[in-house]
């Protein structure tokens, strides 16, 4: 038997299987691993491509968008170079969080995200850059096109999440919310990280 062109006997690797999107950086494919009704951390295993339980949620905070990572990315040199209180990158994906305005319960999938903008995280000093995206066919969010057509409340809400979704009880959070970037900056971020992953696993 022939199988198609698309066609995949067996299930890509998230990270390494998945085309990084249609229009990068300005339109990516995003593997979301958790959705805004996890209070369990999940992450996907590396080496098989399956979510794998990270940690349950210290504390009561979730994530208020669909979160993961744009397939075919690197957080490695240039990630680091573009923050100056980072290290390095943190030699993940780029992690991504997608506005929806139908709630999405479901992870494990992949969908098409319009990039906005962007924070950058420092976390033990590397660059852990969050992407800010939109579905890219959200009839809600179609006229969005930069960080500042979201509600402050929003990004004050994902500032939070990071902020404190790794924090102990009687420890300092590693984590440091440098800044909130818009769009321009945001395809930077993207780009570097795509070339990122080209010097690290080949294109």
């Amino acid at each position: 038997m022939k199988f198609p062109d698309q066609f995949y006997r067996w299930r890509p690797h998230p990270w390494h299987g998945l085309n990084v999107g249609p229009e990068a950086p300005r339109l990516v494919n995003a593997y979301i691993e958790i959705t805004p009704f996890d209070l369990i951390k999940y992450e996907v295993d590396k080496s098989t491509g399956y979510l794998r339980v990270d940690r349950p949620q210290r504390s009561s905070s979730v994530p208020p968008a669909l979160y993961g990572f744009i397939p075919r990315t690197f957080c490695g040199p240039r990630i680091g170079e573009l923050s100056p209180l980072a290290d390095r990158g943190d030699g993940d994906p780029l992690d991504i969080c997608v506005v929806s305005e139908r709630p999405i319960n479901r992870s494990d999938i992949i969908l098409s995200a319009k990039v906005v903008g962007g924070l950058k995280v420092i976390d033990l000093n590397e660059a852990d850059d969050k992407i800010i995206a939109v579905l890219s066919n959200d009839n809600f969010w179609r006229d969005a096109e930069d960080i500042n057509d979201l509600p402050s409340a929003l990004i004050e809400r994902l500032r939070h999440y990071f902020s404190t979704y790794k924090l102990r009880p009687n420890q300092e959070t590693p984590v440091e919310i440098e800044m909130v970037y818009g769009r321009e900056h945001a395809l930077k971020v993207v780009e570097a990280s795509m070339l990122d992953y080209d010097d690290e696993y080949g294109q």
